[in-house]
């Protein structure tokens, strides 16, 4: 459970090239900032995101909770963990998990989890149906397009799902709600169950805890891409 202080737990990542800082307790709020300017760099970043990070969690139902950490600012962080990157890292995404992350979820942390998961997911559907299917090109003319944009991240839950342990989980496909519900569903349950039946040295599987925080990022991370991309005023559809 949360508890009744508005103390952020973060861990930091420490890559050659990025520094991720992900807070424990709010799935999905993560950001990265050039190693080369410190880890105050990331911890900023961290917290201009809390204004994008906040309708996530109140959606989730945890708004005021949030709203409270957010107040709080800086002051609300607190590293409990430095982890060392590695090459996926400085590619650009969280990939390590801190040795906090390994105990089972209780129910009520599995509750919340599953709820601010929920939350990022919705935010995805919602823009898979609302935002142009051309977005904005980046500096060089790269970057998906919408529709491409959310089958990656379905595509990715797959993976997640099988590191939860879930293996007989099929590819769906991205335009079928029900398919895409269906393998989320099964991630909601063994999250919720705290699932992890693999024995510790197997390394194919990874902590609940850890797989909903990288799994909330990839959602929330590509939620705010497209948001990013869209550009201002009627595009073709």
């Amino acid at each position: 459970m949360l508890p009744p202080m508005a103390k952020v737990p973060v861990v930091l990542e420490i890559g050659s090239k990025r520094t991720f800082a992900c807070a424990l307790d709010w799935p999905g709020w993560a950001r990265s900032a050039r190693s080369s300017l410190g880890d105050e760099a990331a911890l900023a970043a961290l917290m201009q995101y809390a204004v994008r990070y906040a309708p996530i969690a109140d959606r989730a139902g945890y708004g005021a909770r949030f709203d409270t950490v957010a107040r709080a600012a800086d002051r609300s962080l607190t590293v409990v963990d430095h982890l060392a990157g590695d090459a996926t890292t400085d590619f650009g995404a969280p990939s390590r998990s801190t040795e906090l992350e390994e105990p089972a979820l209780v129910e009520g942390d599995a509750r919340r989890v599953v709820a601010l998961l929920d939350a990022g997911w919705q935010a995805l559907d919602e823009l898979a149906a609302s935002a142009p299917a051309l977005l904005r090109k980046g500096p060089r003319g790269g970057g998906r397009d919408r529709d491409a944009v959310v089958a990656h991240v379905v595509n990715a839950e797959v993976a997640y799902a099988r590191k939860l342990g879930l293996r007989q989980v099929s590819p769906p496909d991205p335009q079928s709600p029900a398919e895409v519900d269906d393998v989320r569903q099964r991630i909601r349950g063994a999250l919720a169950s705290g699932l992890r039946e693999a024995a510790p040295s197997d390394a194919r599987r990874w902590p609940p805890r850890y797989t909903a925080r990288r799994m909330a990022w990839h959602v929330l991370d590509h939620v705010w891409e497209i948001e990013d991309r869209i550009e201002p005023g009627p595009r073709s559809p």
